[in-house]
C-alpha cells in the first residue's frame, strides 16, 4: 500500500546551470502536479537555476559543505522527514544519498540515477576522482534500490563501467517537453542578429567545457562563413570561454560569433536559429536538442556517445555527424541552411514528455 500522503524528494549537491539539473527541476515539477508532496534537497543553496525551482516545490537547502558535511546533514533530514523516496543525480549526490539512507537507519527508497556516459565522463575530472568515483559507483550503485540511466547506451556505458547486470539498471528518458515550452520559446529577444532576422544564425548551447567540443563547431562555422553568410550564437558559460574566443580571433570571426553567456530562458534563440547544432564529445541524453526539436528547429548533433541517435532515430528526425570532424559538420549545416528538412512525428516526441517520463518515475518509485 502506498502512504495516503506520498512524500518524495530530489537531492542535488547545487544547483548548476546544466540539462541535469533542468531536468531534474522538470521532474520535480511534474510529481508536484500529481499532488505529490516534492522537496528539492540541495547540499548548498546555490548555482544559476535557483530562480526556476517550481512554486509546488519546496527547496531544502542543507548548507552544508564537502562530502561528509552533506552527507552527516542528509542523513538527519531523511531521518527527520522520512521521504517515501528520494532521487539523487550525478556524482557525489548519488554516492552521499546511498550512504545517508544507512545513516539514518529509515526505510526512504534511495534510486540513483546516472545522467552521463560515465566512461567517457570521467576522464575529464581530477586525479582524485578519477581513482573515487569508479570504486564509489562499483561499490556503492548496488547498494541503492534502483539506478536510472538516462538512455539506453548511458546503461549499457553504466553496466560495463560498473560490471553491473544491465537488467539491474532502468533506462528513463529525460523530462524535458512541457507545456511551457512553447510559451517561452515566444519570449523577445534584444540582441539585435535575432531582431534584424536578415542572416540565418547557427545556434549552440551547452556549458563551455570540453565535452561540448565547441571548437569543432567554430571550425565548422568558419568553413560555413567561406560558403556564405551566417553567424554563430554560443549560449553557456563554462571555463573555456577565453580560450573558445581565441580561437574565434585566430579565425578572423568576432564579427560573426557571440557568446551570450548563461541565458534564463535559452528557447527563443532556439526558435528563431535556422539550425540548432549539437558538436558534444559524449552526453548522456543531451536536453538542449530535444528542446530545440520540439521547437521545429532543425538539429544537427554529433553522433556522440550517449544519447543524439537514440533522441534522432539514428537520423531519421536530425543529422548526425561524426565526432570531432569540422569539416561533415559544415557540410551538414550548409544543406540545412539550404533548405534541407527533415519532419519530426509529433509522436516520437511523446517519450520525451514531463508527463510521461513522469509517470515512469513513480512507477519506479511504486506510487501508482
Amino acid at each position: 500500500m502506498v502512504k495516503k500522503s506520498p512524500h518524495i524528494a530530489l537531492f542535488l549537491s547545487y544547483l548548476g546551470g546544466g540539462g541535469a539539473e533542468r531536468v531534474m527541476l522538470n521532474l520535480a515539477e511534474g510529481i508536484a502536479k500529481q499532488g505529490i508532496q516534492v522537496d528539492l534537497v540541495l547540499g548548498r543553496a546555490w548555482g544559476p537555476h535557483l530562480g526556476k525551482i517550481p512554486s509546488q516545490v519546496k527547496l531544502v537547502d542543507l548548507g552544508a559543505r564537502g562530502i561528509l558535511g552533506k552527507l552527516w546533514s542528509l542523513s538527519r533530514y531523511l531521518k527527520k522527514k522520512k521521504p517515501l523516496v528520494i532521487l539523487s543525480g550525478m556524482h557525489y549526490a548519488n554516492e552521499i544519498a546511498i550512504g545517508a539512507k544507512f545513516l539514518s537507519g529509515g526505510s526512504t527508497k534511495i534510486v540513483v540515477s546516472e545522467h552521463n556516459t560515465i566512461s567517457r565522463a570521467i576522464q575529464q575530472t581530477s586525479q582524485t576522482r578519477k581513482l573515487l568515483i569508479p570504486i564509489l559507483v562499483k561499490y556503492l550503485y548496488p547498494l541503492a534500490d534502483s539506478i536510472v540511466a538516462v538512455s539506453q547506451e548511458a546503461a549499457k556505458d553504466l553496466a560495463q563501467f560498473t560490471g553491473l547486470p544491465l537488467e539491474h539498471i532502468c533506462s528513463i528518458y529525460n523530462p524535458v517537453i512541457s507545456s511551457e515550452l512553447q510559451t517561452k520559446s515566444q519570449a523577445a529577444i534584444e540582441h539585435p542578429w535575432f531582431v534584424a532576422d536578415d542572416c540565418p544564425i547557427i545556434l549552440g548551447v551547452g556549458k563551455l567545457f570540453p565535452q561540448k567540443d565547441f571548437p569543432t563547431l567554430i571550425r565548422a562555422f568558419d568553413l560555413v562563413k567561406k560558403e556564405r553568410s551566417a553567424r554563430l550564437v554560443i549560449l553557456g558559460w563554462g571555463s573555456l570561454r577565453s580560450q573558445l574566443e581565441a580561437l574565434v580571433e585566430e579565425l578572423g570571426l568576432q564579427e560573426d560569433v557571440a557568446f551570450l553567456g548563461y541565458v534564463q530562458n535559452p528557447y527563443p534563440y532556439m526558435a528563431r536559429a535556422a539550425t540548432f547544432v549539437l558538436s558534444s564529445a559524449w552526453e548522456g541524453l543531451p536536453t538542449v536538442l530535444i528542446e530545440a526539436m520540439a521547437l521545429g528547429t532543425p538539429v544537427i548533433s554529433t553522433d556522440c556517445p550517449s544519447g543524439p541517435a537514440e533522441i534522432l532515430d539514428s537520423g531519421k528526425y536530425g543529422w548526425l555527424t561524426p565526432v570531432g570532424d569540422s569539416e561533415t559538420l559544415a557540410k551538414t549545416i550548409l544543406s540545412v541552411l539550404d533548405g534541407q528538412t527533415k519532419k519530426i512525428d509529433p509522436v516520437w516526441l511523446k517519450q520525451f514528455e514531463v508527463e510521461t517520463t513522469t509517470k515512469q518515475y513513480l512507477q519506479l518509485f511504486d506510487v501508482k
